[in-house]
């Protein structure tokens, strides 16, 4: 065979395979049989769609925020010696609670007691001075009455008198400062709180220049954090400070999942943040257990509100699509006929993480598909599975301010609110 003949042949079978598939393609599809137009499910057949549902309740809900917090001491204070010299002993174990003016280390006081003797020595000669001035004076008084010395001499000895009072009044001045040099000997606390670890040890050569000091101590006992809230949530906030309210926070652990404490909230920052449109805000805990530690990282959830009666079901029933924010309602057929669902627009309020609230769309006794919606569609037959515990699903729809959101949720954003937009 020629090489013309071969090329013919090659050419004639790359064109003549895919036009055979194409063939094939073609014939099946048109020997499958059309979907009945207008009906529910078109092309699944008589074939119902197993779901899970839950009922739509009636029940308080908590409006809360929450936010990523900063636990924050009431009050630091580090101890630092005010005078220079040898510590002597420190008496304090570390991490207890110290109380206000107990002592915490002592400074070698010998050089301060010679200060104090010098002053006082001092004072007691100028004194001696003063009084026998004061003697001179009265004699010389009297003597001028009798007009036996002159007046100039009078005048010079009142000049000695108020010159030595002087020196006396800045003697008294010295031994109180001596005096007080000595009592800084004793390094007391300044505020009650909790003590940190020693910086220094007994025998060194303390400063009054040291940065690190001796120890620091923090009231913990109470304690605050401090966190931040979208800027939008403050005229809330605010309207129910005015009111009298007292807000509560609970702070959990990073995970979100235990509670560390619970307090209330106890100030509100003067601006916003421009940069990231948020208002810091303080809360204080009591802290009896010492849970909380300063510089310690919490998720904190303010309740900023309770929904008395609020309209209750679960997250998972919500769905977004075309319509908008939907859920599928399940509808009895009657004896004989199998359930349907029906596709009910609705609008949500706050939730929790679990639950949410619906403001508008449903009513309590309805059942709502929370599980297989992602195969429904609108009027499809449907086959309600057996009850099962399903989370926010039941009682646990209902309001529980004391539980966390699911760990990993908004607490991994700073200052990120559960329940300012509608639950997904």
């Amino acid at each position: 065979m020629s090489r013309r003949h071969r090329l013919l042949v090659i050419a004639l079978v790359v064109v003549l395979i895919p036009a055979g598939i194409l063939w094939e393609i073609t014939r099946r599809s048109t020997a499958a049989p059309a979907a009945e137009p207008g009906r529910a499910g078109a092309g699944r057949g008589d074939r119902t769609i197993p779901v899970r549902v839950a009922p739509v309740r009636q029940g308080p809900m908590a409006v809360t925020v929450d936010a990523l917090g900063t636990v924050t001491a009431r009050n630091t204070a580090v101890v630092r010696a005010r005078v220079d010299g040898l510590l002597l002993r420190v008496p304090f174990r570390e991490g207890d609670t110290a109380k206000v003016g107990q002592l915490l280390a002592e400074i070698d006081p010998k050089p301060f007691e010679v200060a104090v003797e010098q002053a006082r020595g001092q004072l007691a000669r100028d004194q001696a001075q003063l009084d026998n001035a004061r003697i001179d004076l009265t004699r010389y008084r009297g003597l001028l009455k009798q007009d036996s010395i002159a007046k100039q001499q009078v005048d010079d000895q009142e000049a000695l008198v108020r010159q030595l009072q002087g020196t006396v009044q800045l003697d008294r001045a010295l031994l109180d400062n001596a005096q007080l040099q000595l009592s800084y000997t004793r390094v007391t606390a300044p505020i009650a709180g909790r003590l940190g670890l020693r910086q220094v040890d007994a025998g060194n050569q303390v400063r009054t220049s040291d940065t690190n000091g001796i120890v620091t101590i923090t009231e913990t006992q109470p304690i605050d954090v401090v966190f931040a809230v979208p800027a939008d949530r403050l005229p809330t906030i605010l309207d129910r400070l005015r009111s009298g309210a007292t807000l509560t926070a609970d702070a959990y652990d990073r995970e979100g999942k235990t509670l560390l404490a619970s307090g209330r909230l106890a100030s509100v920052d003067n601006q916003i943040d421009p940069t990231t449109g948020t208002i810091k805000i303080k809360a204080e805990f009591a802290n009896q257990d010492q849970r909380l530690f300063p510089n310690q990282f919490v998720n904190v959830r303010l309740v900023v509100d309770t929904l008395a009666d609020a309209t209750l079901i679960p997250a998972a029933a919500l769905q977004r699509g075309a319509p908008g924010i939907f859920v599928y309602v399940v509808q009895n057929g009657g004896e004989g006929v199998k359930p349907q669902v029906t596709l009910r627009v609705v609008t949500p309020g706050p939730g929790d993480g679990d639950a949410v609230t619906i403001a508008q769309g449903l009513q309590p006794g309805e059942q709502v598909v929370i599980d297989g919606a992602d195969k429904l569609r609108d009027g499809m037959a449907v086959e309600v599975a057996a009850d099962r515990p399903v989370a926010g699903a039941g009682d646990s729809t209902r309001a529980d301010p004391s539980r966390p959101a699911r760990a990993g949720g908004g607490h991994r954003r700073h200052a990120a609110e559960n329940t300012a937009q509608p639950a997904p």
